[in-house]
């Protein structure tokens, strides 16, 4: 082989490299991604919802030696604890050598994803046909959730304190649920619609139930046969639909794509792809220098607001339970602490590219994603990492042999997105954003790619330590 010329000795030291990372790595390292992701879809599989996730984080975590916080207690360096808020938003915490006040190790990722939430007062029949009514959660294309199979989960809470649990349709000998579209010999006035109104908001009508009560002189025979079974199988009336928490979400399961099973396609990879990634990470620390802190939480898809999203005080209490513990400041403990903002970015599409200045933009397959600023257009929404934080995890990131890559959420002035990285960035912390490229995000069923997955993996755990 001849020597490299000079321009190309050049080209190699001062130019950017971007290539494939399956390129770039050992086949042992592709087959340890392939089995981290068996367990990944796994989790997927157990965790449709953000309360499931909290159930199966949890359970994970416990069994790893993590114990529930307590209040007046002290933990000493190594000790593991977390932190439940309302089922739906979770906290793991191992303890530094270094006190709290120095600074914790953070990251944050969510586990809620877009969905068709149930309306309060829902069960309808309409021409003998029983019905759900929904109302949608987070950015989704409406269209995208017609003639699909859709599971139901979630949970009832009852007038005398009980609370009774909801999973339907993902077993083999379940019902499945659905919400009906016209048929396109009849659609001509449909097709007029924009593809943002071609199904609306209203429309998301679930069917669940066509078989009547058998008795000629009420009405509602339909509606009434489906709260019969109800009450048979769950004990709930109608009422109890006003205080319940239901979720219809697709009935799909994780699976291998492609011919080379180099790619995951499922439901809630938004933010699951990065929230599970996380827990491993921070299951498998063992004493850090800094105290290293997980959070999963809820409701980012619908801005953070509320008393389970990031946008309340659930994270500055939870670090100051912990520095109060050892006599700390959490002001300064916020003001010292390091945050990766686990979340996706779009991987480019290559029959939509255009949407992409490729440059500036994501793939599969080129490792974990590290997003210096997300917001849109004139990064309105959000943080934008500094230049030196940005060259910590960089160091970080190289020093580690991790594959990553860079990436904008689309051309500048088509749109954008945000993640939790301001809500972190608000209490004084370092955060950027690092997350798994996806397709079709938002749609009832996402891609990634396997290594991309392991490195998000890899890159968190190296952060804990």
């Amino acid at each position: 082989m001849s020597e490299k010329t000079k321009a190309e000795q050049l080209k190699d030291h001062l130019c950017l490299n971007r290539k494939n990372g399956l390129l770039r790595v050992s086949d042992d390292c592709i087959e340890k991604a392939y089995a981290f992701c068996e367990d990944y879809k796994a989790f997927l599989n157990a965790a449709k919802t953000e309360r499931e996730a909290v159930i199966e984080a949890v359970k994970l975590a416990e069994s790893k030696g993590f114990v529930p916080f307590e209040e007046g207690q002290t933990y000493a360096a190594g000790e593991k604890v977390y932190f439940n808020n309302r089922g739906k938003t979770v906290a793991f915490a191992v303890i530094g050598t270094e006190p709290v006040e120095n600074g914790l190790r953070l990251t944050a990722a969510h586990i809620d994803s877009p969905r068709l939430d149930i309306k309060p007062n829902p069960l309808y029949e309409d021409l003998e046909l029983a019905l759900l009514k929904t109302h949608y959660y987070g950015g989704i294309k409406k269209y995208q959730w017609t003639a699909v199979p859709l599971a139901l989960h979630g949970v009832f809470a009852l007038r005398d304190g009980k609370t009774v649990t909801v999973s339907l349709g993902e077993q083999a000998d379940e019902p499945k649920f659905v919400v009906n579209d016209l048929l396109p010999h009849l659609a001509s006035e449909q097709n007029k619609r924009t593809l943002n109104e071609g199904i609306k908001g209203e429309e998301l009508n679930v069917l669940v139930g066509s078989r009547p009560f058998r008795d000629d002189k009420a009405s509602e025979l339909v509606k009434l046969n489906i709260l019969e079974l109800l009450f048979e199988k769950y004990g709930i009336t109608e009422s109890d639909f006003l205080s319940a928490e239901l979720e219809c979400v697709p009935a799909f399961t994780a699976s291998d794509i492609g011919f080379d099973r180099s790619m995951i396609g499922s439901y809630g990879q938004d933010d699951r792809v990065c929230a599970y990634p996380a827990l491993r990470a921070i299951c498998d620390t063992e004493n850090p220098r800094y105290t290293a802190m997980a959070v999963l939480t809820d409701k980012e898809e619908i801005g953070s607001d509320g008393n389970t999203g990031l946008n309340s005080a659930f994270l500055k209490y939870t670090v100051g339970d912990l520095c109060r513990m050892q006599g700390g400041d959490v002001t300064l403990a916020l003001r010292r602490t390091k945050c990766l903002s686990a979340d996706v970015n779009a991987a480019t599409d290559p029959t939509f590219k255009d949407v992409m200045e490729a440059k500036n933009a994501s793939y599969l397959n080129y490792g974990v994603c590290l997003t210096k600023y997300t917001g849109s257009r004139g990064k309105a929404g959000t943080s934008d990492a500094s230049a030196e934080y940005v060259g910590y995890v960089r160091q970080l990131l190289d020093d580690a042999g991790i594959i990553w890559q860079t990436g904008e959420l689309g051309r500048v002035d088509i749109g954008g997105g945000g993640t939790v990285a301001m809500y972190v960035a608000n209490l004084g912390a370092d955060v950027i954003d690092l997350g798994v490229p996806v397709l079709s995000m938002h749609a009832p069923f996402e891609t990634t790619a396997k290594l991309d997955v392991y490195m998000c993996y890899r890159a968190m755990a190296e952060f804990c330590k």
